[in-house]
């Protein structure tokens, strides 16, 4: 995870880093007396204060700071994975303002046409450590996949599966939930692979005669997609789910 708290910075700094305003916003703010630390207006929006110690107030209003956010996203279909794209909505553009002023990026990435959890944070050493692949984070999904996935399916992903371009995975847990027998066999299956390979899980069904027609991710490391957490929203995360990260990076 990133280092410790900073101690003492600008009072400006700290301001425009929580989207109150500009640096020169805060300049005007100063100059108006809107601003106090630990009850006395500020003079000089230079002044140093501890952003996690001191009482900040804006126009009456207490602040509270945050160096570092984490959100956790039910990523819909549709929407890309990046921080910008010229042509397409990204996940950026679900995120508040009041959010989005932390400059977050997406921690790793969901195919365009796949749903669920996403990690979005401003915290650039956890994010690193959590998409090396020497960590070998586990990853969890659930799919629906044209065609009967069956035992030796679930064997082949244990062993690794050779993908279109030669690549070997890693050993994959497979399991399938349960079949639909109509016109054609649909199978709901969970998969838990530990490496990010660009389009990983299609291309493994895909090396064993099999199509994903449906694909949600519902589990990273140990943390789980929140069940309530309606498809498009977010929130925080709570310390406890944070630590669970922490725990895997």
């Amino acid at each position: 995870m990133s280092g410790g708290k900073r101690t003492t910075q600008r009072i400006d700094k700290i301001l425009a880093h929580i989207g109150i305003g500009s640096r020169n916003d805060i300049k005007i703010m100063v100059k108006q007396g809107f601003i106090k630390v630990n009850g006395v207006i500020v003079k000089d929006r230079g002044l140093h204060v501890d952003p996690y110690n001191d009482s900040i107030e804006v126009n009456g209003e207490s602040i509270v700071y945050k160096e570092f956010i984490y959100l956790m996203l039910h990523k819909p279909p549709g929407v890309v994975s990046a921080t910008e794209d010229k042509r397409e909505a990204t996940v950026i553009d679900l995120i508040d303002s009041k959010d989005s002023v932390f400059e977050l990026f997406p921690v790793g990435r969901l195919d365009k046409d796949t749903e669920g959890l996403l990690l979005l944070t401003n915290d650039g050493k956890l994010a690193h450590s959590l998409l090396s692949p020497r960590r070998h984070v586990p990853k969890t999904y659930e799919a629906l996949v044209d065609g009967d996935v069956g035992l030796d399916d679930v064997k082949q992903f244990a062993a690794g599966v050779t993908l279109d371009d030669g690549y070997k995975t890693l050993p994959g847990e497979l399991v399938v939930h349960s079949q639909e027998h109509g016109d054609r066999v649909i199978s709901k299956i969970s998969l838990t692979i530990h490496e990010g390979k660009f389009h990983q899980v299609k291309r493994m069904f895909e090396a064993v005669g099999k199509k994903v027609i449906y694909l949600k991710r519902v589990q990273m490391g140990q943390l789980n997609l929140d069940p309530t957490l309606e498809i498009g929203t977010y929130r925080e995360l709570t310390p406890e789910e944070l630590s669970l990260l922490v725990k895997e990076s």
